[in-house]
């Protein structure tokens, strides 16, 4: 008789998904329910919901100012600042998509886009990958927004949005992450 395998022997052995069944969707998500087996040969029910690439800009105004959005969010139910994010529509590029929403939502487009990382969004149940940039060389290029959303553009100084991210005041994970890269990027 061989000994139970353990945990953490299974902790890199994939998952194969048994059956799919689709639930839901909209423009903008997906929502599938999947009955997965486990590598110990188990199986378990797993709800994942399918977003388009995001993207997320942190633009410039020169170098020590930036520009930020504000917004009510509905699921958050509150107003947050943040910076310019959205979806990838199909057949953009992720340049394409960053210039879009950097001149929907903050009217501006970039003469310089710069990629700093990318990241899941949340990889236990979202199926999504947001991609950040910085955008530096900026020129007016207002574009209609988003019929849903309703925005306020302001600018800001780099430290104080710096000291946003660190208090909590600023929580949206893409801006969070794209304003400690830039932090890293300019020695702070």
């Amino acid at each position: 008789m061989s000994a139970p395998k353990r945990p953490e022997a299974l902790s890199r052995a994939p998952w194969t998904t048994a059956s799919t069944r689709h639930v839901y969707e909209n423009r903008w998500i997906t929502l599938r329910e999947d009955i997965a087996i486990l590598p110990d040969g188990r199986s378990t029910i797993y709800g994942v919901v399918t977003c388009a690439p995001a993207v997320g800009i942190l633009p410039f105004l020169d170098p020590e100012t930036i520009i930020l959005v504000g917004q009510y969010r509905y699921v958050a139910r509150d107003f947050y600042w943040e910076m310019p994010t959205g979806g990838r529509d199909e057949g953009e590029t992720l340049e394409e998509t960053a210039q879009r929403e950097l001149a929907e939502e903050a009217g501006y487009e970039a003469g310089r886009l710069t990629k700093l990382c990318e990241f899941h969004t949340s990889k236990s149940i979202l199926d999504e990958v947001a991609h950040l940039y910085l955008a530096e060389d900026l020129r007016p290029a207002p574009r209609p927004g988003d019929h849903t959303e309703f925005i306020e553009i302001r600018a800001f100084p780099f430290d104080e949005v710096l000291d946003m991210v660190e208090r909590g005041n600023i929580v949206d994970s893409m801006t969070v992450i794209a304003v400690l890269h830039a932090a890293r990027r300019r020695g702070r």
